[in-house]
């Protein structure tokens, strides 16, 4: 988001050539979107969510984004990148390995260059440029855009808007261009609130180093990281919805059939943040079945104490008893939908 200065970025000196990413990062960013999922979240992401942020990174990616996207995937959050598109053009699969870790990339030019001093079509190129690299490295069309130094007039706005892009600057500036101490950055991250955006930087040690105290700092006010909305420019839940107002039921009963038979409950015991457990106990039966339909794009990644099948969707699930008692539990991974919990659609008996 800034020129360099002592290896950072301040708003008035031209972005200079560390923009080249050096191509050692493949291989590290290869390895990491193969084994992000085996990542475990750690339990300040299971917090109720009263509000929700926006943590974002500008400038990626860089030789750093394998680390970045490390410790994002320990702390269990979700950011937004705002990417360079030659940065992306020099190594997709960097791009790609945000994606796979979970994170929503998102377009800062062509260059990083003083957008406001262009021609309409100049700002039209450069931005299509960009959505065009990080489409063909991720699959995803970004739909936000944030311009190099925060500069911005009517012009730019109405050509990102034509693109399908949304402004998105910042409410908290984390200073980590500026050389922050982690304690600073942290600090400054704590100013903010519920739909507020902070600027943060990929590449920057002192940075990755604050990112657990901000996720413990956000936890202990019930905050936690969304996405940003393409319509307000808002942070929002990680599926696109406000937060609710009050905690969802944490159970979801059936009714026995009239004939009698078994009652099943739901729980949800652990949250994280890209995915959750859910506990099932069955009554009335020792011998059951119990049929469990999921939200799409939601997807089971592993399931314990049953014997589990799955008709052509993949999105409803039976489960049987197998001797191993009558709980039996699974884990679901959110897929960008973090608002929706599985279904008990029946319990039989046999």
């Amino acid at each position: 988001m800034y020129a360099s200065i002592g290896g950072f970025r301040r708003p008035s000196t031209p972005r200079t050539s560390r923009l080249t990413v050096r191509l050692a990062v493949l291989a590290s960013t290869v390895a990491l979107s193969a084994a992000g999922l085996a990542v475990a979240a750690t339990p300040s992401s299971a917090a109720v969510c009263n509000g929700y942020v926006g943590l974002t990174f500008d400038d990626g990616p860089t030789g750093s984004t394998s680390a970045l996207l490390s410790v994002l995937r320990a702390n269990g959050v979700r950011a937004t990148m705002f990417n360079v598109g030659q940065n992306v053009q020099s190594n997709p699969s960097a791009a790609r390995a945000q994606v796979d870790a979970g994170m929503w990339v998102a377009n800062h030019s062509w260059n990083h260059a003083h957008m406001t001093s262009m021609s309409q079509s100049q700002m039209q190129s450069d931005l299509s440029q960009t959505n065009s690299a990080i489409q063909s490295a991720t699959g995803v069309r970004p739909q936000l855009f944030r311009p190099p130094y925060g500069e911005t007039n009517s012009t730019l706005q109405s050509v990102a808007s034509s693109l399908g892009l949304r402004q998105v600057i910042w409410d908290v500036d984390s200073q980590d261009w500026n050389g922050a101490s982690v304690s600073q950055i942290v600090s400054n991250a704590s100013r903010l609130q519920a739909g507020q955006v902070i600027l943060m930087h990929d590449g920057i040690q002192n940075t990755r180093d604050a990112i657990p105290q901000i996720m413990a700092n956000l936890t202990s006010r019930n905050l936690c990281p969304g996405m940003i909305s393409p319509s307000t420019g808002r942070a929002v839940a990680p599926d696109g919805t406000p937060p609710p107002t009050t905690p969802p039921p944490t159970g979801t009963p059936t009714t026995p059939p009239p004939s009698g038979g078994c009652t099943a409950t739901a729980t949800t015991p652990n949250v994280w943040g890209d995915r959750y457990n859910t506990s099932v106990t069955v009554q009335g039966a020792g011998n059951w079945t119990v049929v469990v339909a999921l939200t799409p794009p939601q997807r089971v990644s592993t399931t314990w104490n049953g014997s589990p099948s799955w008709d052509s969707t993949g999105y409803v699930m039976t489960v049987r008893s197998n001797g191993s008692g009558n709980t039996f539990g699974f884990t679901t991974m959110m897929n960008g939908n973090s608002g929706a919990r599985p279904q008990i659609r029946s319990c039989t008996t046999g």
